[in-house]
């Protein structure tokens, strides 16, 4: 049976033998007979070969295996430091090559040379087929900033590679200059003391997203049980994870159909849906607010009103002024702050156009959220005060308490590592390495430690702060790199008595942007059910949900019509005037229109309550 053959995913004919085809076409990519952007793969399963020379594959370069050699030579090596060769070189050489991921399914790769001469001195190196430039290239951008990966179960790195993209720091040194719709910058970003290579050759110290703290690993009263953190409310005071949340808003004079447009200022009372004057009280004359002027939840930020939705025509006796409508620009609900800029400029079209940002101040409170770099997440649960908190010989105080349960539940080994080689790094004033396999060891750091005259454990002798005895037990304190991530108690509390409900069903509406409520769902029910609350059930359900009150026919049984007009009840269909008013919920009562619009007609019993 010959073998198929697929160029860029497209059937271009067959082939007496792929895995043979595969070997030549890789010969002749390394001789630079054939673009090395060039990739080919063989499936023996479905004996199928895979020619991929199209855009957008992620490749990666490894270097090439000759039985088990690597190409990479000694004298190479010579040539690569003095300067003669470059890398593109080594591509063309066939030393090294990019794979994409169909290609690296035919391929055996090595993590190490060490690797290679244990499988050569059991005589299988042959099996190999490429060897990674560096241990370290199996980790992607997030994950290699994160200290000795390699002392941490795989699940951690990934969380806490997750936390590194929700850390705050500062995101853009610009971003004074900027108007994003959203931005958050920390106060006083730190460049961490135990740092990887791949941080330094990334220069991420200039866009540092944390803080290193004074860790210690104790139980603090049961109030840092489970995840919970407690933090040094004298560190906040200093500016310990104080950041800011900036948020830009936009406006427009817009031009519309038949030469009418937007207009900024302040609106006049006679505009429709008019706010009252207090709303317009921070407004300048030409409707736009003041720089460093405090707002709160729908405040209004840029005056303008509109021409009205609907034109109607205008006839000659027809002297009625243009009737305009309300649509300033106001502050979202749920959020208030300062106006920190407004600016002021012009679309391509020649309409005016203006852009207010707004921030707000965030000093750490409980319920904020940190972690480490080694997905230690945890929720402020106390902010202690100094003169509360336990401290050292020295007078150290730490910022920071965690749960002693917290690590070997989790296994991050990495986490107390980075605590030892801060501390060490504290000592001796020299940033440590951390880097994944290649990185300074334990023993680097208790060394440095001892030399300080300090234990090389880690461990020190703590003071109580609330009754001036020494803690019967040796605490691990170390100094470790902590980040605020941007999940803000400020940004997720929501509460509602009563509010807006949606047009269809009349129920509460949903998210906390909308103002809504907050879902009592079928397990909820259950709960109630069980429980026996059955008048908080109704309550919740149908009292603060979509409680209506409607008309029932009691001789058909129908929904009943009253007319304003007459002021009497009636059946539309019977024509009776024995309507009594029912409490429903009013999706019963959509239901029952629904039923009607697909030709069911449902009748309803009604009995009396006693």
């Amino acid at each position: 049976m010959k073998c198929s053959v697929f160029l860029n995913g497209r059937f271009v004919g067959f082939s007496e033998d792929g895995k043979k085809l595969c070997d030549e076409i890789r010969e002749k990519r390394r001789a630079a007979e054939i673009d090395s952007q060039s990739n080919v793969a063989y499936y023996s399963k479905t004996d199928e070969v895979f020619i991929n020379t199209d855009e957008g594959r992620a490749r990666r370069p490894l270097l090439v295996l000759r039985n088990g050699k690597n190409m990479l030579t000694t004298e190479l090596s010579e040539k690569i430091k003095k300067g003669e060769i470059g890398w593109s070189d080594l591509v063309a050489k066939g030393v090294v090559e990019y794979l994409d991921a169909e290609e690296e399914e035919n391929t055996h790769i090595a993590i190490s040379e060490r690797e290679l001469e244990k499988k050569e001195s059991k005589g299988r190196s042959a099996t190999y087929t490429h060897l990674e430039i560096d241990p370290r290239s199996i980790l992607g951008y997030a994950s290699s900033q994160m200290p000795f990966p390699e002392y941490n179960m795989a699940p951690r790195v990934l969380m806490a590679a997750q936390h590194t993209k929700q850390s705050l720091g500062l995101y853009a040194a610009n971003y004074n200059l900027r108007t994003d719709t959203r931005g958050y910058v920390l106060y006083y970003p730190q460049a961490p003391l135990v740092q990887t290579e791949a941080y330094e050759t990334l220069k991420l110290a200039r866009r540092a997203s944390g803080q290193n703290l004074v860790v210690a690993v104790l139980s603090y009263y049961g109030f840092n049980m489970d995840d919970a953190i407690v933090i040094n409310r004298g560190a906040i005071d200093r500016g310990l994870g104080r950041s800011v949340f900036l948020r830009s808003y936009s406006a427009e004079e817009r031009r519309y159909p038949g030469g009418q447009k937007d207009k900024f200022g302040v609106p006049e009372e006679f505009v429709q849906g008019y706010l009252g004057p207090e709303s317009y009280a921070c407004l300048d004359q030409d409707g736009i607010i003041t720089p460093e002027t405090t707002v709160s939840e729908d405040a209004v930020l840029v005056g303008k009103t509109s021409p009205p939705r609907f034109l109607k025509e205008v006839t000659a006796l027809d002297v009625d002024s243009e009737k305009r409508r309300e649509s300033s620009v106001t502050v979202r609900g749920n959020e208030n702050g300062v106006v920190d800029a407004v600016i002021l400029s012009e679309t391509v079209a020649g309409n005016k156009f203006v852009k207010v940002r707004v921030r707000k101040l965030n000093i750490p409170e409980i319920g904020d959220k940190f972690a480490s770099r080694f997905g230690q997440k945890g929720v402020i649960s106390l902010l202690a005060a100094p003169e509360d908190m336990p401290f050292t010989k020295d007078g150290i105080v730490p910022d920071l308490i965690i749960n002693p349960h917290a690590i070997p539940g989790r296994m991050t080994a990495g986490h107390l590592l980075e605590m030892l080689a801060g501390k060490a790094a504290c000592m001796d004033g020299k940033t440590k390495d951390g880097s994944a396999f290649v990185g300074q060891r334990e023993e680097d750091f208790e060394e440095t430690l001892e030399k300080a005259g300090m234990r090389f454990t880690g461990q020190e002798t703590l003071y109580d702060g609330r009754t001036g005895r020494m803690m019967m037990a040796k605490i691990y304190v170390g100094v470790i790199y902590y980040q605020r991530l941007h999940h803000l108690v400020s940004l997720k509390i929501h509460a509602r008595s009563r509010g807006p409900v949606q047009m269809l069903t009349h129920q509460p509406t949903e998210g906390r942007a909308r103002e809504g409520g907050l879902r009592l769902g079928e397990m909820e029910r259950d709960c109630f059910i069980g429980f026996g609350a059955a008048s908080l059930l109704k309550e919740r359900m149908i009292d603060s949900s979509d409680k209506t009150t409607e008309l029932v026919c009691s001789e058909c049984g129908s929904l009943a019509s009253f007319d304003k007009i007459k002021g009497r009840k009636y059946c539309p269909i019977c024509q009776s005037t024995k309507c009594d008013d029912v409490e429903m919920s009013y999706a019963f009562k959509l239901l029952l229109d629904e039923m009607k619009s697909i030709g069911i007609f449902p009748k309803l019993e009604l009995a009396d309550k006693s």
